[in-house]
This record gives structure tokens, sequence and C-alpha cells, in this order.
């Protein structure tokens, strides 16, 4: 299943005293479906999922999908490394009626492949009618799961895409060749959608989007259309944007970036901090290259 070529992880906007801010949610998925994102990824880590309660990211889910769900996919992050209590979150996500759930790897109790493949399926069949994307991302996770188990995981029917975070162009190579042609392959890093790209990779799910949605877009696009070197031209000058989102914890600067521009998402939960006057300063000069 092809959710589109880009697809935002949200991040959650918060009022000053660091409660969900249920209208500037509004606010923030009505700009991303204004500026390139074809899908919205809710309560994942860019949207501080470890710092949300349960009932808080149904009411994002609820949120978006009534705001922008006509014209975008909108995807529920509901996995963790507790499997019955991510099968309670994800059943209650298909119930609001969302497009999709993606479920990353269990974090920090480090399961085997088999652990892997059982708990994923034990998920996804728990939702038979919702379709499923893996995520994985062993740099948080401390965990990789390796094609060969998303290849056995892509036979479950429901389960129909991989965001793809390793980093490693060798195993984003080795699933693609394990996996059918529909089963759909994104980048889960910005500065790396275009290599994956040219190993089958259709697309990203974006940090930057937030604030070049429309420049990611066009990357995408042209890539798509055999344009390989404007493509390269777009990577070129969005490489520092999707570098300097990540100069300290996301989704540190990415928030700092929306609040420069004007869209008020506030700050973030602890354990993450402000950034420092330094990083405004970085990120208020990477903000001002998207204009030139």
């Amino acid at each position: 299943m092809n959710f589109g070529k880009v697809l935002t992880a949200m991040v959650t906007p918060f009022d000053e005293n660091l409660n969900v801010d249920y209208h500037q949610v509004k606010v923030l998925a009505r700009h991303l479906a204004d500026n390139g994102s074809e899908g919205i990824v809710i309560a994942g880590t860019t949207g501080e999922a470890p710092t949300l309660t349960n009932e808080e990211k149904l009411e994002l889910f609820k949120t978006v999908k009534s705001e922008v769900g006509d014209r975008v996919k909108v995807l529920a992050g509901t996995g963790s490394n507790n499997t019955a209590a991510s099968i309670e979150l994800t059943q209650e996500a298909a119930k609001v009626g969302v497009d999709a759930i993606m479920l990353v790897a269990p974090y920090y109790n480090k399961p085997s492949q088999r652990g892997l493949y059982h708990h994923f399926s034990t998920l996804a069949k728990s939702v038979k009618e919702t379709p499923v994307m893996l995520y994985n991302v062993p740099g948080r996770t401390s965990c990789n799961m390796l094609p060969e188990t998303v290849s056995d995981l892509a036979k479950i029917d429901n389960i129909v895409s991989v965001k793809e975070s390793s980093g490693d162009m060798d195993q984003a190579t080795a699933i693609r060749k394990l996996v059918g042609s529909d089963f759909t392959i994104y980048s889960g890093d910005d500065s790396l959608t275009l290599p994956l790209m040219s190993l089958g990779a259709c697309g990203v799910v974006s940090v930057a989007a937030h604030i070049a949605g429309n420049e990611i877009q066009k990357m995408v696009s042209a890539f798509q259309a055999g344009n390989v070197a404007e493509a390269l031209e777009w990577q070129l000058k969005l490489f520092d944007v999707f570098k300097g989102m990540f100069i300290t914890s996301s989704p540190v600067p990415v928030k700092t970036a929306l609040n420069l521009q004007g869209i008020e998402v506030g700050g973030t939960r602890a354990p993450l901090v402000p950034p420092t006057a330094d990083e405004v300063s970085q990120i208020q000069r990477i903000v001002a290259t998207l204009k030139q």
C-alpha cells in the first residue's frame, strides 16, 4: 500500500503549561496538508510519544482524522515495548478510523528476531482490517529488525509497509529484494530519502516536511519522474535543513523552527529541554535558507 510520497511525522503542539493544545493540532494538521504532506503520522518519536498518555494519543488521532482525514492519510503510532498494551491502544486507534497503524520495534527489552515476529504479527492480527506500517529505528530502540524478518512479516495481509531508519543501504536493498512489489518502503531519515529511493523506496516519513514539505515533494516527484539531476539539486539545497533538524534531540529543533515561522507548537516535555541560544541561532539560519 502506498500512503503517498511525503508523510510527516507530526510534532505534538503543547500550550504554555505543556498540555496538548488541540486547537493548534488542527492548525498544524492543516498546515501540513496544505504544504506537501500526503500523510501524517501521529504520536511517533517526533510527536513525543513516550510522554503522551493513551488518552492524549487517542484524542490526537480523532482530532487530526476529523480535521484533515479527507485530504491526507492519517497513521497512528501505537507501538511500544509492551505487546499487550500496544494491542489495546492499536485496537482503540482502529476504532477511531485511522487509515493505518505505525508500529515501532520494541525498545529497551531487545527482543530476538523471533520475538519481533511474534510481537508484530500478534499486533497486526488484532486489527486485521487496518493496514500496518512497521518502523525499524535501531538507533533509538537498540533493536534492528533484519530484512528476513520484514519479509516474513510482509506475508501477513495487513502488514503493507516499513519505515526503514537503520541508515544501512545494504539492509534497505535486501528488504526490497525480499519483499513483493506491493510492499512499500519509506525512508525514515530525510537526508537518506533520495539514496533510498534509488533502492526502491517510494518516499519518506519526514521531520523536515514540517517546514519544507513542498520542497521535499518536488525532490521526490522529480526523482519518480526520472529527473535525477533535478532531484539531486533539491537534495543539495535541502541537506542543511535535513541535518539541522537534528542538531539536538528531536523534536526540539523542528518545534523551534515552527515557532520561529509563527506556527505555535510550544515547547517539549521533560526529559527534553529547550534549545540553547546558540542552537536557536543555528535553527534561525537554517529556516532562512528556505527563503533563498
